[in-house]
């Protein structure tokens, strides 16, 4: 008897079918921990989450939060992509509570690049970038939506796209257009204050 696809899978789950929770486990994880060790290159080496951690977690929230009403792999990534965001902002307003100053985050090389930083290997501080994000939700939702899958799920252009339902080719328009706002929302968050005292 052939194994059931992912959908069906993910339909399973979400009728209460732990055994098909723990099948889709298998078929994704590798993948996600991949993608979340793409966080913590150049990360600081006193960080408390691990890709490991970060991925385990994700999977606790996704198993004991809210029922979701399932569509496809690709919605899977979608809200795999929101928790580990989430666990990671989570992670940084813990830090910062804890020692009074911003947890920075690195983003790995190529991020870096496609946000215009640079390669000086500076830290992005992500309450920033997650606050910038929420402020883009609210201008453009789909943009925010781009940045969150491309950035945050680690998806290819073309598995973005799909999931967004657009072009390749306005998948990248708006994608660079995300980022270069972004950017200007973090550097302008980074700039010291001139007002007088």
């Amino acid at each position: 008897m052939p194994s059931p696809d992912f959908t069906t899978l993910l339909l399973s789950w979400r009728d209460g079918d732990e055994e098909a929770g723990a099948q889709i486990a298998a078929l994704v994880y590798h993948e996600l921990r991949h993608r979340a060790r793409r966080y913590f290159t150049g990360e600081r080496a006193d960080h408390t989450l691990s890709a490991t951690a970060l991925v385990n977690e994700t999977f606790v929230r996704l198993l004991g939060g809210a029922r979701v009403e399932w569509k496809c792999r690709a919605h899977f990534f979608v809200v795999a992509s929101n928790q580990m965001r989430r666990i990671l902002v989570d992670s940084a307003r813990s830090a910062k509570a804890r020692n009074r100053a911003y947890r920075q985050w690195a983003l790995e090389e190529e991020e870096q690049a496609r946000l215009s930083i640079g390669k000086q290997n500076r830290k992005i501080d992500l309450l920033a970038l997650d606050e910038a994000i929420e402020r883009l939700a609210k201008i453009s939702p789909r943009a925010a939506q781009i940045v969150e899958l491309r950035y945050f799920g680690g998806l290819t252009e073309q598995e973005a796209a799909d999931v967004v339902g657009v072009s390749v080719a306005t998948l990248k328009r708006e994608w660079d257009s995300a980022r270069t706002w972004l950017f200007g929302q973090l550097k302008s968050a980074q700039a010291p204050s001139t007002a007088a005292p």
